[in-house]
């Protein structure tokens, strides 16, 4: 057995760094992957003029990022674990700051999207994040700190949105990515000089083995999911993806059930805090990535319509801040919830509230007032849910796996919001006037998708062990400081 490395004694007084310092830098570095993963969407009409490029080949801005961030993010995570979250993060913070340099130079779609695979590493940043917090800060502020660090998904996601349209009006499209590598540029520093290297290690070799039949089986099932619609769902191209994708990912399971140390310990993945959390994640992300197509489609659809309002890209950003706010806010409340009483509790709420928030639009969305109620509450609802996730994984697997078990969550996160783009973009297709509009039953029909996609979270959360069970769970595997 590999030796572990913990320094509690020494961690825990939170004399090893300053809170502060750790959870500023921390945050920003999650928030700068956050906007890079969403700024781009709503420039893709621009960016496609300017390099004179079709709608389904600018498309692959999105899908090399998704790809690119859901086969490194458990790679990354899993290194951390082994050689230090700290070490990592510094490689992690370099790659998207290169990335986001050629991003912002590029001149031709290849590079470009060649940049944006490059910039998905950081879907690594916020696991390694989340290992960092949970081994410097003192226990009794781990769960808040936590809370925020997850919730800036989210927060960051809608931000992205909300600047874009500006930037491409008064600026260029090439400044979607110059400011953002200011701020990875920031993060890099602060993390360079602020944030000590972590004390918990697992020393092991990395599992390549597993490592590449899981990169297989995630991109295939992935891509075919982003292109199904563009590609056709019955092309034997798309079909192909997803039985490669299904296979090797019955391959991976019995690989990493036999090999001594796993890329992702099959155990994990069994304890009941941790599928029940993963399929929360999977629900929210569904969510998440759905509203951020629906609204801003709805919104800048012409009054003529009856039922659209006439929005331009910056005016439809906008409606998504009030979002950002409530998850910036209701993130850390979800921690003190969870300190208060375990993650049931906030997660259990935060979908109850995402549900309600879809609701509303479903019933009536005729007004702007209408969409605002349920944006607020989707952002309320994603931020307790968010941010109770992750510090219901943090609480229930061992402390030299965190970077490992929350990089799962990250994955299963992204996997469901490409799961509900796909099927609200399906829904909208399928309900549109000959001249390609959608309807307005295409949005309410989309609404109500995302609303039982949400009560499927709330079953989720409810299956979710009691705080008895998770603390006998925890004593068995050795992590019942943080849930005592």
């Amino acid at each position: 057995m590999a030796e572990i490395r913990d320094d509690r004694a020494v961690q825990r007084t939170g004399v090893r760094a300053n809170s502060i310092l750790v959870v500023l830098f921390m945050s920003l570095a999650g928030l700068c992957f956050a906007i890079l993963q969403s700024l781009v969407a709503p420039a893709l009409p621009a960016i496609a003029h300017d390099l004179h490029t079709s709608g389904s080949n600018i498309s692959w801005l999105l899908t090399a990022y998704l790809l690119s961030a859901a086969a490194l993010t458990p790679i990354f995570g899993r290194l951390g674990d082994i050689a230090g979250k700290r070490r990592l993060l510094l490689i992690v913070l370099l790659i998207v700051a290169a990335g986001t340099l050629l991003a912002a130079m590029a001149s031709t779609l290849l590079l470009l999207v060649i940049a944006r695979a490059v910039q998905g590493a950081g879907g690594a940043i916020v696991p390694l994040s989340i290992g960092i917090v949970r081994d410097e800060l003192p226990r009794e502020r781990v769960s808040i700190m936590v809370g925020l660090l997850s919730a800036l998904l989210g927060i960051g996601g809608g931000l992205g949105i909300v600047v874009a349209g500006p930037i491409i009006d008064h600026l260029s499209w090439h400044w979607l990515f110059w400011l953002p590598l200011m701020a990875v540029l920031i993060a890099l520093v602060g993390v360079r000089f602020g944030v000590p290297e972590s004390p918990v290690r697992a020393p092991a070799r990395l599992d390549l083995r597993g490592t590449a039949v899981f990169s297989v089986s995630l991109v295939s099932l992935l891509l075919a999911i982003t292109e199904g619609r563009d590609w056709g769902w019955g092309s034997a191209t798309i079909v192909g993806l997803l039985i490669l994708g299904a296979v090797t990912l019955v391959a991976f399971v019995v690989i990493e059930l036999r090999v001594s140390k796993p890329l992702v310990d099959m155990r994990l993945v069994a304890i009941r805090a941790v599928w029940t959390t993963n399929l929360v994640g999977l629900v929210s992300g569904f969510g998440m990535f759905a509203l951020f197509l629906v609204l801003p489609m709805l919104l800048e659809l012409p009054t003529i319509t009856g039922y659209g309002f006439g929005k331009t890209v910056s005016e439809a950003g906008l409606f998504l801040l009030p979002a950002a706010l409530a998850m910036l806010v209701f993130g850390p409340l979800s921690g003190l919830l969870d300190h208060r009483f375990g993650p049931k509790v906030p997660l259990t709420l935060g979908a109850v509230v995402m549900a309600i928030g879809f609701a509303v639009p479903a019933l009536a969305h005729s007004s702007t007032s209408q969409l605002l109620v349920g944006v607020v509450l989707l952002g309320a609802g994603m931020g307790l849910a968010f941010a109770a996730m992750a510090n219901a994984i943090v609480g229930a697997v061992p402390i030299h796996q965190t970077a490992e078990a929350t990089s799962l969550n990250t994955i299963v996160r992204t996997a469901g919001g490409s799961i509900g783009a796909a099927v609200v973009a399906a829904v909208i297709a399928a309900n549109t006037t000959a001249r390609g509009i959608p309807t307005d039953q295409a949005f309410t029909s989309a609404f109500w998708v995302c609303a039982g996609v949400g009560v499927l979270a709330i079953v989720a959360a409810l299956a979710m062990p009691s705080s008895r069970k998770r603390h006998e769970d925890a004593v068995a595997l050795g992590v019942e400081d943080l849930v005592s």
